[in-house]
């Protein structure tokens, strides 16, 4: 079925060029702190897999957006124990690839231990640790810092595209379901969280693995405990319109494109049908199916928004409706 306006991604595909590396199954020296991240994504009858990092003893887990991204339902499986959690969202920011879990009724869980990525140096040797595959089975890779401050450009398969800044860049070999785990110093200290290419979350022009440097993840993760929104950083629930999001460029006009709406939901009820074309939120203009997100991304769930399109004959239409609750962009 075609994926929802979400513009969901899997975290498991086919890795994009990534250097070649014998992995092998994770001591516990560094496997600690470190967890599985399994998804369901109901909207486009799929599953994902990732990898994720402990935080705190109660349950504060970090892992990259693009895991969670479109995620109905997370379970976290702690490899030790085999013992599950489901999850919940606690907030995420799209543009660096961040995102912060709450397991439910967790506490005395083991964490990572977490370094300075400012102190970085090309040439160090960094280890690798995640649920390459999807096996649920923690694998291990090394390698060295390659670069530091590296800027590259993710495609995702709706056509969008965001820039990710002042990564770190590695020639450990990152498979999918790598996304979200560690990057270790020598002291096996987190530095980085990993981030791995796959069939709908692709690195342009690139052929290295990167992570996202563990200071600027835990910041974030910290702006995301104390309620702190923004632009960029979404904080609780996310809103839901239940609709199918196309561009509508095909058709020679600005918009989105409905390429379908979910039974019951917000556009729906408000009379929206297939081949409509969405043309603005609260009366601002919505151009693509990422600037729908943008939209969406400021508001939450039970808040009300107004809603203009058109229909198959040209009529404009515009209704007041209700943001239901839906997946992470």
């Amino acid at each position: 079925m075609k994926r929802a306006f979400a513009l969901l991604l899997a975290a498991a595909g086919l890795v994009v060029g990534v250097h070649a590396a014998l992995a092998h199954t994770a001591r516990s020296t560094v496997q600690t702190g470190v967890v599985v991240v399994n998804t369901n994504l109901a909207y486009e009858n799929g599953e994902a897999a990732g990898t994720g990092i402990v935080l705190t003893s109660n349950g504060e887990v970090l892992t990259n957006n693009h895991v969670i991204r479109g995620a109905t339902t997370i379970h976290v499986v702690l490899p030790q124990t085999k013992r599950s959690y489901a999850a919940r969202v606690l907030g995420y920011d799209v543009t660096a690839d961040v995102a912060l879990l709450q397991l439910q009724h967790a506490s005395g869980l083991a964490t990572a231990s977490i370094g300075n990525s400012s102190t970085l140096r090309r040439g160090q040797s960094v280890t690798a640790v995640g649920n390459a595959g999807g096996t649920g089975a923690l694998t291990v890779t090394t390698g060295r810092i390659t670069g530091l401050g590296r800027t590259i450009t993710v495609n995702d398969d709706q056509g969008g595209a965001v820039q990710l800044v002042d990564l770190l860049e590695t020639d450990a070999s990152l498979q999918p379901g790598d996304s979200g785990g560690p990057l270790l110093d020598s002291a096996r200290r987190v530095v980085g969280m990993d981030s791995a290419a796959s069939a709908s979350f692709s690195f342009r022009g690139s052929s290295d693995a990167y992570a996202i440097p563990i200071n600027r993840a835990v910041s974030l993760a910290k702006q995301i405990v104390a309620g702190h929104g923004s632009t960029q950083v979404h904080v609780g629930g996310t809103a839901f319109l239940g609709v199918q999001a196309q561009p509508a460029g095909a058709l020679g006009s600005g918009g989105v494109l409905v390429g379908g709406v979910i039974a019951g939901g917000p556009v729906a009820r408000a009379g929206v049908v297939t081949g409509d074309v969405l043309t603005a939120l609260d009366g601002r203009s919505i151009a693509s199916p990422a600037k729908l997100v943008s939209a969406l991304l400021v508001h939450h769930p039970g808040d009300k928004v107004t809603l203009t399109w058109s229909d198959a004959s040209g009529q404009t239409h515009t209704a007041s409706l209700t943001l239901a609750s839906g997946p992470p962009q």
